[in-house]
């Protein structure tokens, strides 16, 4: 997500939104370094770290990104917080009983969680975070923006959540 930061960064500096920048400095600097955190939770599973950094999205994420990508690029770059309410609303509901419920189903180590268990806990302070920044949005235009591009994430990120191989259906095949 830090790449997806800069740009509607970027974007937003040209409109000089300064209370959405200074809201994308602090993620950004939040944020960076944890794809490092996944491969490393990876690797703990068993998976191979190179392998994994090395390959390309499944096509539901990918469907994701790119409308990120182009909402910011050629919307309203404010919209971007759209796709933060949902990642960090589902993290917050999901990321915790989620890493416990697979480690117990496939007897992993909880070094193979580190990322999911410390995101349940950090995204309630980023939601908390969340909240009083949109408080603060007046703009008509950005508020609708924002909230478009959450109702689309909603319906992509169940995408991504439904393109997830189960293991049961990988064993009966």
């Amino acid at each position: 997500t830090v790449p997806l930061m800069q740009t509607a960064r970027e974007r937003l500096v040209q409109r000089d939104a300064s209370v959405l920048v200074d809201a994308l400095d602090d993620y950004i600097e939040e944020e960076t370094g944890h794809e490092e955190w996944i491969l490393d939770d990876i690797e703990a599973a068993g998976g191979d770290r190179a392998v994994a950094a090395a390959s390309s999205p499944a096509p539901a994420t990918k469907s994701m990104v790119d409308h990120a990508y182009r909402t910011i690029r050629e919307g309203n770059p404010a919209g971007f917080f759209g796709m933060v309410f949902v990642l960090e609303g589902t993290s917050v509901a999901m990321a915790s009983n989620g890493a416990a419920a697979v480690q117990q189903t496939l007897g992993l180590p909880k070094g193979a969680f580190r990322y999911l268990t410390s995101h349940g806990a950090l995204d309630q302070h980023h939601m908390r975070f969340f909240e009083s920044l949109m408080n603060r949005i007046d703009d008509p235009a950005d508020q609708a923006a924002i909230v478009d591009m959450a109702r689309d994430m909603f319906g992509l990120f169940g995408g991504v959540f439904g393109s997830i191989e189960l293991e049961a259906s990988r064993r009966a095949a």
